[in-house]
């Protein structure tokens, strides 16, 4: 169980912060390593596949919010960028029949529309119900990710970003927030963009995915550090998968040595009296990434959405050299004519370690989307929707151990700095 009295272990926790601070500052601080970007052929390969299958989700929701239950194509013309297609959306659309099905408008004889097929329904139906299920778990992630910002507020703009990756409903704003009034609130930010607040701080919650993660393995017998921390006396680690070759090299061990002693600060802590050019700023800010992609469902997330709270979540401006600087926790992807950051401990040969149910469904989604499209590429039937769904998932991934296939980059390439646009 977690320590309740939580005030006078932060009280120790800060006084242990600010004499290993000092003794980093007067040592001159941790030796910097660069490293180069490498290429993961496997994390690669799961940006490929959900981008359609995101894309796909979207048109279902949408969809299915239609007063007049389809769309036409037309109206989901200029849709491209948003969904984040390398292909026109007409030509999506059509890619995946077991999910949309095409007829001509009831005026205009030559206008495609879409609406959902049976099997595509169902789906839908099932989606609903794990909402329903685990909607204590949804309130809980939301909960956390408002904790983490400054003024425990975020931009219904940048949440609506999130939405797909935190696992919310669609409405959320309607079917999940208004529920729940002692927890959220709507409040207009001062240039007037609407934003959701957290009503009240819930201190049950206020427990970072590597404190858990500590917390379960002291239980388990496996590791004394956790106890440790709690007393003030040891700092927590950050589980680490470098590149092939990179573990071996003494000045990265080094490295990662000093920076793992570093002592760690709750992304849910004050962290307002640290100096922002410090090393222990550094560590606060690789964990607030880490806590922010341990809530996503799928553990990774754009860069875009994480910039866009960046002021919000206390962290550099220029923060993807973290991603790049920690590649044994974090992998960066440029697939999919975007960067997508990856929680690497969350995945093992491609796979997510601990699959939320949602992602199961999405995974059943996705053997949907594929089955469609290899029958319409070979020019063959549909299949039944008892086939369709009977099926086990195909995995059309690459059969290589996770780093297996890896490629350097030069150094400074475009993953160094942040550009405005993707």
């Amino acid at each position: 169980m977690f320590v309740k009295s939580q005030s006078f272990l932060f009280s120790v926790s800060k006084l242990f912060h600010q004499h290993q601070h000092q003794q980093w500052r007067e040592m001159g601080g941790m030796t910097k390593v660069r490293l180069k970007w490498v290429k993961n052929k496997n994390l690669d390969h799961i940006i490929d596949t959900e981008t359609d299958l995101k894309a796909a989700c979207i048109l279902k929701d949408a969809i299915k919010r239609s007063p007049t239950g389809f769309l036409t194509a037309k109206s989901v013309a200029d849709w491209q960028k948003l969904l984040g297609l390398t292909v026109p959306v007409l030509r999506f659309l059509r890619r995946y029949p077991t999910l949309f099905h095409e007829f001509p408008h009831a005026r205009y004889a030559s206008l495609p529309c879409f609406k959902l097929t049976d099997t595509a329904l169902m789906l839908d139906s099932q989606e609903e119900i794990i909402h329903q299920s685990h909607e204590a778990d949804t309130v809980e992630r939301l909960c956390r990710v408002l904790m983490m910002m400054r003024t425990r507020t975020i931009s219904l703009r940048s949440l609506h970003s999130l939405k797909f990756d935190l696992g919310l409903p669609d409405n959320y704003e309607k079917t999940l927030v208004t529920r729940y009034p002692d927890h959220f609130c709507f409040v207009k930010a001062s240039n007037g963009n609407p934003c959701l607040k957290l009503a009240n701080w819930r201190e049950e919650f206020a427990f970072s995915a590597l404190q858990k993660r500590n917390e379960s393995n002291a239980v388990a017998g496996e590791d004394c550090r956790y106890r440790e921390f709690k007393r003030g006396q040891s700092a927590l680690t950050f589980p680490m998968s470098f590149p092939r070759g990179y573990g071996a090299q003494k000045k990265v061990k080094a490295w990662m040595d000093e920076f793992q002693n570093l002592p760690y600060i709750s992304p849910y802590d004050d962290s307002s009296n640290i100096d922002p050019e410090s090393d222990l700023m550094e560590k606060r800010a690789v964990g607030v990434l880490h806590e922010l992609l341990s809530l996503t469902i799928h553990k990774k997330t754009k860069r875009n959405y994480m910039r866009s709270m960046r002021a919000e979540l206390n962290i550099p401006h220029k923060f993807t050299r973290l991603f790049t600087r920690y590649p044994g926790i974090f992998y960066l992807s440029l697939k999919c004519k975007t960067t997508t950051v990856i929680l690497k401990e969350g995945y093992r040969r491609g796979k997510l370690v601990e699959p939320h149910p949602l992602t199961r469904l999405r995974d059943k989604f996705y053997h949907v989307m594929r089955s469609g499209f290899l029958y319409r590429a070979k020019g063959l039937g549909m299949l039944s929707q008892e086939e369709l769904l009977l099926d086990k998932p195909h995995d059309d991934g690459p059969e290589e151990e996770e780093g297996s296939e890896e490629e350097e980059i030069v150094e400074g390439s475009e993953l160094e700095e942040d550009s405005e646009d993707e």
